[in-house]
């Protein structure tokens, strides 16, 4: 019987290698975040959104909610129709190992991915960062990339097939980004400005934002960040709870 150890190791070994074979997803995920940020470095957007920070954080919660759901929900869905969780099921990985393995080369990508948008959202916006907020951003990332791919495996656990999960996948991610765009300037009124500051992507901005300024740090701070927590818990139990390994 192989030790724990060796059976990570396996696992990331395997998982890093498609990684990188897979590495344009990562780039695909970049275009929508560094197009934002280009599009946005004016007085005036800036403005709308109650300042760079909130602007780097939308496009940083954009990119990390793409590769979530629409990247790591799909490739578990593939994944699940192929056979490879049955396959895998039957060495000796305990299951928490592979679900692990993939969850963190997750959270790699999440991280590659928001300390490039930060780089180019500051020097865009003329920001002067510290390393500790470089340092709390990466910190951030692990807790929204935590929060959509929570959401991400609340879909595959209540969503079979495939095909299916691709197309409320795109659904989601299109409400998400739309209530996070336009909710928050007001553009879809002022009900909607609350829901959209509450939604998970709002929550994702205001941490972000809250690092970048962490002289405005407040309540509404603090608040975002218990419930990206909730988000977490919440969706993690709905994946959890109704996750199958087989097809079918």
């Amino acid at each position: 019987m192989p030790s724990v150890g060796l059976v990570l190791t396996s696992l990331f070994r395997a998982d890093f290698a498609a990684f990188r074979k897979h590495r344009r997803s990562l780039v695909v995920s970049l275009l929508l975040p560094i197009f934002l940020l280009v599009s946005t470095a004016g007085d005036q957007a800036v403005h709308s959104f109650d300042g760079a920070g909130y602007i780097i954080g939308l496009a940083i919660s954009y990119g990390l909610l793409a590769m979530a759901i629409v990247g790591y929900a799909l490739s578990t869905s593939r994944d699940r129709e192929r056979g490879v969780f049955q396959r895998l099921r039957v060495t000796p990985a305990p299951t928490w190992a592979i679900m692990t393995s993939r969850l963190a080369m997750q959270v790699l990508a999440n991280l590659i991915l928001a300390l490039i948008v930060v780089i180019v959202g500051a020097q865009l916006h003329n920001l002067s960062l510290s390393l500790g907020q470089y340092l709390l951003v990466l910190l951030v990332s692990v807790l929204a990339g935590a929060v959509f791919l929570a959401i991400a495996q609340a879909l595959v656990g209540l969503i079979r097939s495939t095909d299916t999960l691709q197309a409320v996948a795109r659904v989601l991610l299109a409400v998400l980004i739309i209530l996070g765009t336009f909710g928050q300037v007001g553009a879809l009124g002022a009900a909607w400005v609350d829901v959209s500051r509450w939604s998970p992507v709002g929550v994702v901005m205001t941490m972000f934002a809250g690092v970048l300024d962490l002289g405005a740090w407040g309540g509404r701070d603090t608040g975002a960040v218990g419930a990206a927590v909730g988000y977490v818990l919440i969706c993690a139990a709905v994946g959890v709870r109704w996750f199958r390994w087989e097809a079918g």
